[in-house]
């Protein structure tokens, strides 16, 4: 009677050791057309406009947003105010939408140029597309200003990759 006990807790056992063990998948080479999504998503021109209609489109709805809580400074009638208030939500959109559109597309064409030269995928890659990205951003207010920009924003490229945690 103790040698059936014994092989019952062997079972056991062996159950839980197959059960941890992990199953192995065998590989599964990539489609031609999954191959040629790729190639067409490393061309460094359809990364950088589609970044920058996503930008764009981001900002268009920020806009909105910011736009919809101006506040008129005089007195107005209820159909004044909402004529005003739809003026200021479609000027800050459009306005919102070129920026980010603007940031999105020179960000995204920074990074993939230097990841292409670099051939490296890391942090490096976005500290310079932040870089260049600040930098040419407020490059119109001077050399001190396109220094902060550039500092600025990768600083907050940094930050954004840290939180994501897209680089190990």
């Amino acid at each position: 009677m103790a040698d059936e006990s014994g092989k019952g807790t062997e079972s056991v056992a062996s159950n839980l050791n197959e059960a941890e063990k992990p199953t192995i998948q065998p590989l599964r080479l990539p489609t031609a057309e999954e191959i040629r999504g790729q190639d067409i998503w490393n061309n460094c021109a359809v990364r950088s406009v589609v970044s920058g209609v996503m930008g764009g489109g981001l900002g268009f709805f920020m806009g909105l947003l910011l736009g919809a809580l101006d506040r008129p400074h005089e007195e107005m009638t209820g159909r004044q105010e909402f004529i005003y208030q739809a003026k200021q939500m479609g000027r800050r959109s459009w306005g919102s939408a070129k920026a980010f559109a603007v940031m999105g597309f020179i960000f995204s064409a920074a990074e993939c140029v230097v990841e292409k030269a670099r051939a490296k995928h890391d942090m490096t890659n976005t500290v310079v597309a932040g870089c260049v990205t600040g930098g040419s951003i407020s490059a119109k207010g001077g050399p001190k200003a396109a220094c902060a920009g550039c500092a600025g924003f990768a600083a907050f490229s940094v930050v954004i990759e840290k939180f994501l945690d897209r680089h190990e």
